[in-house]
C-alpha cells in the first residue's frame, strides 16, 4: 500500500470515529425521560418494572398491600380467652321459623280470678292482726282475730288461697263488719291486657299466640289470648285483649307497662341467624363468621325478621359458625384494627 493511501485510511477512520460520537450524543440528548437511565434498570418479565425489595429483601407489589389491607378491615382475631371474657357467643346458621307479628302494647294487672277479698264472718273488734301488705301466706292461714259482738267469743280469720297481702284494711281495735279486712292474690299467674286499634282488630282472635316482653326488654314470656272483650272503650276506641301471663318467679308485677307481639303467621326459612348478631358497617348489613380464632366480616341480605331470628336469602350457608350474641364486641375490635393499619 502506498504512503498516500496509508494517509487517507486513517482520515476516514478518524471522521468515522467522531461520527460516532456525535451521533450517540444526541441520542443522550433527544432521549424520551421514561428510556433514560433504562440501561440501568432492572428488568422484569413482560417489560414490567421490578418492585423495591422490602425489609426482608423480598420484592413486594402495591398491589399486595392493598389486598393485606383490605383484609385486616374485614376480620380479627381472639383469643379462646378474651372471647370468653367479651361475652362473645357463636351458633351455626341453621333453618327457623319466621313469625309475623302485629306489635300492641298494654299493662300487666292482677289475675281477678285468682285474687279474693277476706272479710269477718261476724261483726265485732279485732284484737289480733299477723299478716301485713307484702307477705305471703298459706292458704288456711291466720290473717286476724275477731272478737264476735254476739257470743263474745274470738275466731281467727283466715286466709282462702295460698298467696300474697296487697292490701290490708284493718288495725287492732277497729270494727270489723261487711267491708274487706284483707285482699290476698295468687302472683304465680298475672293478667296482661292488650289494647288492639281498628285497623288491627280484624287480626286478632282468642286462641292467638302472643310474645311479650316488658318494657325495658328484660323479661319475656309468651300466652294466647284468652279474652277479646266484647265492647270498645270510647275514648281509643281500642279492644282489650286479655292472656294470663305465668309468672312462677314473681317478675311480673301489677302495673308493669309491658309490649307484646301477636303472631299472625309463621313460616320456615333455610338459613336464619340471631337478629343480635346482625350489625351496619360501612353500609353494608353483615355477621361475623368465627374461623378459629379468626373472626371475619360477611356480608349478608337479609330477609324477613321478627325479632328474635331473621331470614339470610344471600351471603351465609347452613352450617357455617357466627357470632349470635355481643356481636358489636367484634365490630369495635375489627374499627380498631382497620384504623391502626391506616396510620
Amino acid at each position: 500500500m502506498s504512503r498516500r493511501s496509508l494517509i487517507i485510511g486513517v482520515v476516514l477512520a478518524l471522521a468515522l470515529a467522531a461520527a460516532g460520537g456525535a451521533w450517540r450524543e444526541w441520542i443522550s440528548n433527544n432521549a424520551p425521560p421514561e428510556t433514560a437511565g433504562a440501561e440501568h434498570a432492572d428488568a422484569a418479565p413482560n417489560g414490567e418494572h421490578a418492585a423495591a425489595p422490602d425489609a426482608h429483601g423480598e420484592h413486594t407489589g402495591g398491589d399486595k398491600h392493598a389486598a393485606e389491607g383490605d383484609a385486616a378491615s374485614d376480620s380479627t382475631e381472639l383469643s379462646a380467652e378474651a372471647a370468653a371474657a367479651a361475652g362473645i357467643q357463636i351458633e351455626e346458621a341453621a333453618s327457623a321459623s319466621i313469625q309475623e307479628t302485629i306489635r300492641l302494647t298494654g299493662r300487666t294487672t292482677l289475675n281477678q280470678n285468682t285474687t279474693v277479698q277476706v272479710k269477718a264472718r261476724f261483726p265485732g273488734i279485732v284484737r289480733h292482726v299477723t299478716k301485713g301488705p307484702g307477705e305471703t301466706v298459706a292458704s288456711g292461714e291466720v290473717l286476724a282475730k275477731v272478737e264476735s259482738n254476739e257470743s263474745l267469743q274470738t275466731y281467727p280469720v283466715k286466709s282462702p288461697i295460698g298467696g300474697v297481702v296487697i292490701a290490708r284494711n284493718t288495725n287492732v281495735g277497729d270494727v270489723a263488719s261487711d267491708a274487706p279486712l284483707f285482699t290476698i292474690t295468687d302472683t304465680s299467674n298475672v293478667w296482661a291486657e292488650f289494647h288492639v286499634f281498628p285497623r288491627d282488630i280484624d287480626q286478632i282472635a282468642t286462641g292467638q299466640k302472643v310474645l311479650i316482653a316488658s318494657f325495658e326488654g328484660d323479661h319475656k314470656g309468651e300466652a294466647v289470648i284468652s279474652t277479646l272483650l266484647p265492647v270498645a272503650e270510647s275514648s281509643s276506641q281500642t279492644v282489650v285483649a286479655r292472656v294470663t301471663l305465668a309468672n312462677p318467679e314473681g317478675v311480673w308485677r301489677a302495673g308493669m307497662t309491658v309490649r307484646g307481639d301477636a303472631v299472625t303467621s309463621e313460616r320456615q326459612v333455610p338459613v336464619a341467624v340471631r337478629t343480635s348478631a346482625i350489625q351496619r358497617m360501612e353500609g353494608k348489613t353483615v355477621v361475623f363468621v368465627e374461623k378459629g380464632e379468626r373472626y371475619e366480616t360477611r356480608p349478608i341480605r337479609a330477609g324477613a325478621s321478627d325479632g328474635t331470628w331473621t331470614e339470610v336469602i344471600e351471603g351465609l350457608q347452613a352450617g357455617e359458625r357466627y357470632v349470635s350474641a355481643n356481636s358489636f364486641q367484634i365490630k369495635a375490635h375489627i374499627g380498631k384494627a382497620g384504623a391502626a393499619h391506616e396510620h
